[in-house]
């Protein structure tokens, strides 16, 4: 059977598009489109509305420029909060697509909750690796960007790990003393994803990895098809409803957001790509008690400082027994993306890890 869209049905894909046509990659996207609604037309057309209209929509002005209080390469640190005379909060974001998730709008914002609860809040900013970046594997992201910025706060910072962000703050704590430590929905026992899910991911690395070689950086599509393989279904699914909401609604605007967000992003530079890959995923090196920076075993069970381990039994993306063991663990039932960004996010996350922040003199 034919499993290419039609000139009908992808005509309503065009027009006028946003600069970034997304999804990215938009093939991929149409082809995985026409595959999950074979038997819907109903579906099919609804779901290309919603891509249409996705990419027709006017977004908002974007928010003003945080001050920027250190930068290490490409890497910056940013400003949110002000002086307290209490430890810094750092989040320290994935490096898989932008750090805007923990700042999407101005009722979407853990870093503007954080600022309004009192805490002297920073976001790393990762950037866009530079083209002499490709050797720059997860353990110097820590060592040659993270802990120079962090030098220069004027204490030691509480750090909070987003996704993979979560594994380059432990690796920061495990070589420089931090006040204390929490991650959200951080990848850090491999073995605790499904096989099947392993052994797709790995595929897809093994299919790419010689181009990603050629070019020295892993391209954001290459990472995104992984992200659409765990659940095609529900990546059309949530185009079609997007065509139904209310024109103007939170709920319109909230998926624009998140949208762009998650196909937006710089690529990642070759080595730390290999090492996600390689090390984290195939081997399990973290959750084996593998992983080394500086010569150093990265191990959160030897950390000495406070630590909180927070972790969700509906994450798609970081099954809840992949996340790192701490001295306090806690399990929401909220979605990856959804407990930074989702409507019952505030109190179910924000404002119990604010608590804890302030507990821990944040």
């Amino acid at each position: 059977m034919d499993t290419s869209p039609t000139p009908a049905f992808s005509a309503l894909a065009q027009g006028n598009a946003a600069p970034q046509h997304g999804p990215r990659p938009l093939p991929l996207f149409l082809n995985i489109l026409w595959r999950e609604t074979e038997d819907d037309p109903e579906l099919r057309k609804r779901a290309f509305q919603g891509l249409r209209k996705y990419q027709e929509a006017i977004r908002p002005a974007p928010p003003p420029a945080v001050p920027v209080v250190a930068r290490e390469g490409s890497a910056r640190l940013l400003r949110y909060g002000t002086e307290n005379g209490r430890h810094p909060v750092v989040f320290v974001p994935s490096l898989i697509n932008p750090p805007q998730v923990l700042d999407l709008s101005g009722s979407r914002s853990m870093l503007r909750h954080m600022r309004a609860a009192g805490h002297d809040a920073y976001l790393v900013d990762w950037g866009t690796p530079a083209a002499d970046d490709g050797a720059l594997g997860l353990d110097r992201h820590v060592t040659d960007r993270l802990l120079p910025m962090l030098a220069a706060l004027p204490r030691p910072p509480i750090l909070v790990g987003y996704c993979l962000g979560g594994n380059l703050a432990i690796g920061a704590a495990a070589l420089q003393p931090a006040r204390a430590l929490a991650t959200i929905a951080a990848p850090w026992n491999f073995d605790g994803f499904p096989a099947a899910d392993r052994e797709q991911i790995g595929a897809l690395w093994r299919s790419s990895r010689p181009m990603c070689q050629r070019l020295d950086y892993v391209p954001m599509e290459v990472l995104q098809s992984g992200f659409w393989a765990m659940d095609p279904a529900r990546t059309i699914r949530k185009y079609a409803a997007f065509a139904g909401m209310e024109p103007g609604s939170d709920e319109e605007h909230a998926f624009l957001a998140v949208e762009d967000w998650a196909n937006g992003g710089p690529p990642l530079s070759y080595a730390a790509g290999r090492d996600l890959f390689e090390q984290f995923y195939a081997a399990n090196a973290s959750g084996r008690g593998e992983w080394h920076i500086d010569g150093r075993t990265v191990d959160p069970r030897r950390l000495t400082c406070p630590t909180l381990s927070i972790r969700s039994a509906t994450d798609r993306i970081v099954p809840a027994a992949a996340a790192p063991e701490m001295g306090e663990n806690t399990t929401l039932s909220l979605g990856h993306v959804g407990m930074i960004v989702g409507g019952n996010g505030r109190a179910m996350l924000w404002e119990p890890l604010s608590q804890w922040l302030s507990s821990h003199s944040g």
